[in-house]
């Protein structure tokens, strides 16, 4: 892209497993530079919410990929308040739900599925100027020319003990789906959850959501694009 058509464009890309703390930095980053702020997870999650609800079998990839396909899938991009749509029903809860999170890393890995979210969430990047965006495979496969890379990290004890309270879950439990997680989305072969070569690497453990927030407000300013 030539130096003049990046005036005024900032694209960020956080990675990272589940509970490193993806979602919240990436809301307030959003929020402090200005920017709008794209939650790719959520929208694998609203097609497995369709999957799950056409009562397709989650072995079936040409028949989930079918439903992936003629979904009205809808989604904000204000840090501040976005939501999730589904063919016009408001699904911010219902795909944070323990049916949908069992079965959103089954749905993800289907090629056909990735193909037409990563192509819709390319757009939405191209579209929006300057814009945060969390998920598992943005540095590496929907944004390689972010002018950010961050992988976020943090211990397994950390992220369990994080997600539990979120989700008022058992920490052993949550511990327990969160490593089946890491492993499924760590070995699909498409697109699978990895850190780009060239991705700052942050771990989460001991820090405070605003200080990890201004260590990437100090990244973007070394780079000038804050």
């Amino acid at each position: 892209m030539e130096e003049n058509e990046r005036a005024g464009r900032c694209v960020v890309a956080v990675d990272g497993p589940s509970g490193s703390g993806k979602s919240t930095v990436s809301r307030r980053l959003a929020v402090g530079i200005g920017a709008r702020y794209l939650d790719t997870g959520a929208m694998y999650r609203a097609v497995t919410w369709a999957v799950l609800r056409s009562g397709v079998d989650l072995t079936d990839a040409e028949s989930v990929a079918k439903v992936a396909g003629e979904v009205d899938l809808r989604i904000g991009t204000d840090p501040q308040g976005y939501g999730v749509t589904a063919d016009g029903v408001t699904v911010d809860a219902e795909i944070r739900g323990p049916e949908v999170t069992g079965a959103v890393s089954a749905v993800a890995a289907v090629p056909a599925v990735r193909v037409l979210l990563v192509t819709r969430q390319r757009e939405m990047i191209a579209d929006a100027g300057r814009i945060v965006v969390e998920g598992r495979d943005i540095g590496s496969v929907v944004a390689p020319d972010a002018d950010l890379k961050v992988y976020l990290t943090a211990s397994e004890a950390a992220r369990a003990a994080r997600r539990s309270a979120e989700d008022a879950t058992d920490v052993a439990a949550t511990a327990a789906d969160l490593a089946r997680r890491d492993r499924l989305d760590s070995t699909r072969k498409a697109d699978p959850l990895t850190q780009a070569a060239d991705a700052v690497v942050l771990d989460t453990t001991e820090l405070g959501i605003d200080e990890v927030v201004a260590r990437l407000r100090d990244l973007l300013i070394d780079r000038g694009v804050a």
